[in-house]
């Protein structure tokens, strides 16, 4: 039986890829955030549950190298759809090895395919494509180093913004990515370079409060309740972005008011992000207001996390239901697209 092919005899198989904190060792010199991104084991175990709810049978797979491996010795069992939440690190493209691999095993994939996953990572990249479909994006430009960031013309006047160009997970911010001086901005920019081997995304600071997006489903993409995300109050960071980072003590502060009609303008324009990237199944879509209380851009993340502590955890909180019922209404919607349920 080709793989994608469903048999009557037995229930759906779904191959796991994923990375947890334990998958690669450590590294010598790599930043105190380098393994941010990978899944605690209850996450797995959500994943898993979920796919059981449903009525199907979930197989460990295992990393992406594992992944790779299994192919290669022609020992992949028998899966009619994949589900990948591995990450990868190193270049922008890390987020798509699974998805390459699942597709030139023919198995179908739950998720967004590798091009969509690799142009959202690149936020400049991710920039350009949401702002030709009309969704605002805070003034920026790219630097790659110390000498050009001394010379560069501006995307905006100070206070500017500082982080590396393909990473998630709040990776590489500090209190000090905020910068109020050309000085600054050459630290941060060097910083960026030296431990994240990779260009500075540079961009107006935007003051306001934060707000993330959840989506799913397709045609129509549906959109969840919007949750506004604490900030750091006296940078205005996202505090999710600074906690754990050794920016000593941080106060939370929730400075947004999140009425129906702002509500109703973050997920049209999270749908249009989406849209843009052509994402498939769910994603999540960051904004920050402006000093004058418009929506920007921040980010859009095809491959958000399931774990308890995120936003799927939080809105399956809110609807007062457990986490793996919540998942497997998402995962069907993707097994609809693939009419696999």
């Amino acid at each position: 039986m080709l793989s994608g092919e469903m048999s009557p005899a037995r229930p759906l198989h779904i191959g796991l890829v994923y990375e947890t904190f334990d998958t690669y060792p450590r590294r010598r010199g790599e930043p105190r955030d380098a393994h941010a991104e990978y899944e605690p084991e209850r996450t797995i175990e959500v994943l898993e549950a979920a796919i059981e709810h449903l009525g199907y049978r979930p197989l460990r797979l295992g990393s992406p190298h594992r992944l790779l491996e299994l192919i290669g010795r022609r020992a992949m069992p028998e899966l009619d759809a994949g589900l990948n939440v591995a990450e990868g690190y190193g270049g922008r493209n890390r987020e798509a090895w699974a998805p390459v691999l699942l597709e030139m095993a023919r198995i179908p994939a739950l998720g967004s395919d590798a091009l969509s996953l690799s142009a959202s990572l690149d936020k400049a990249w991710a920039n350009r494509l949401v702002a030709r479909a009309r969704v605002p994006v805070a003034p920026q430009c790219v630097l790659s180093s110390a000498e050009e960031a001394e010379t560069a013309t501006l995307p905006a006047a100070f206070p500017l913004f500082v982080k590396p160009r393909w990473e998630g997970t709040s990776k590489g911010i500090r209190s000090s990515s905020r910068i109020a001086s050309r000085a600054e901005l050459v630290r941060e920019v060097a910083r960026i370079a030296a431990d994240y081997r990779q260009p500075a995304l540079v961009e107006a600071f935007l003051p306001g409060a934060e707000y993330t997006v959840t989506l799913v489903g397709n045609r129509p993409v549906r959109a969840l309740p919007v949750l506004q995300r604490a900030l750091e109050r006296r940078t205005r960071i996202g505090l999710h972005a600074l906690e754990g980072g050794g920016d000593g003590e941080l106060e939370h502060f929730l400075p947004g008011q999140l009425g129906a009609e702002l509500e109703a303008e973050l997920q049209t324009l999270a749908r249009q992000a989406f849209a843009a990237l052509e994402c498939r199944d769910f994603a999540r879509v960051d904004f920050r207001l402006d000093a004058d209380g418009r929506p920007v851009f921040l980010e859009i993340n095809p491959l958000p996390t399931f774990a308890v502590d995120g936003s799927f955890g939080i809105l399956a909180e809110l609807e007062g239901r457990a986490l793996e019922e919540l998942v497997a209404d998402v995962l069907a919607e993707g097994l609809r697209r693939l009419r696999l349920a």
